[in-house]
């Protein structure tokens, strides 16, 4: 006699939506995440987020990604006026001129972190003592929006001059990047 266990994957309950937020929970967010050009390509996209929901900006990511050359932060910050221009054309991704013009400053910060402390990485990474810190978190009610960490890093991307952003979008780039594990202790991808 055989028996079959059931097979649903528990998951952290936001992702739920749908299959798009299911991939991105399972495959990507809470990875640790050590490569520059990735770790650039999350902040561009949680600076875009702010005030918005991160389903819109997942369903526009690939539009991201092909007008920003492809998070490529070395093109990036050499933009000019014309190239700004045409981002607030493009109707694939949020136009909002503030947010483009962000980026576009953030793309040059980035490289002057990268000149003092040899990449991005190692200065991002310091603020957590280089691992990733493992909450253990029942529900998801218990997650925080921010934490001390957030506060501390997102004071010093203000004071090297990034824009947009704030202890609410530098936690959840903290969360997307595996600086802070923040999967629920019952769901699946604890045990990957």
């Amino acid at each position: 006699m055989k028996v079959y266990l059931n097979m649903v994957k528990i998951r952290c309950g936001w992702c739920e939506k749908n299959d798009l937020y299911r991939k991105y929970h399972d495959e990507e967010w809470g990875k640790p995440v050590y490569d520059d050009k990735t770790i650039f390509e999350f902040l561009v996209l949680e600076s875009f987020q702010a005030g918005l929901s991160w389903y819109t900006i997942l369903k526009k990511r690939e539009n991201f990604q092909l007008a920003f050359d492809n998070f490529d932060y070395q093109k990036i910050a050499g933009y000019s006026e014309e190239k700004v221009e045409e981002l607030m054309q493009n109707i694939g991704i949020i136009r909002n001129r503030l947010k483009i013009l962000a980026t576009v400053n953030n793309a040059k910060k980035f490289m002057e972190v990268q000149k003092e402390f040899g990449s991005f990485s190692a200065y991002i990474w310091n603020f957590v003592g280089g691992k990733p810190i493992d909450n253990q978190f029942k529900e998801l009610k218990e997650v925080p929006a921010t934490t001390e960490i957030s506060d501390q890093l997102a004071k010093d991307f203000k004071k090297r001059g990034f824009k947009f952003l704030g202890s609410t979008v530098v936690y959840a780039h903290m969360q997307a990047t595996g600086m802070v594990n923040d999967h629920v202790i019952n769901c699946h991808t604890r045990q990957i």
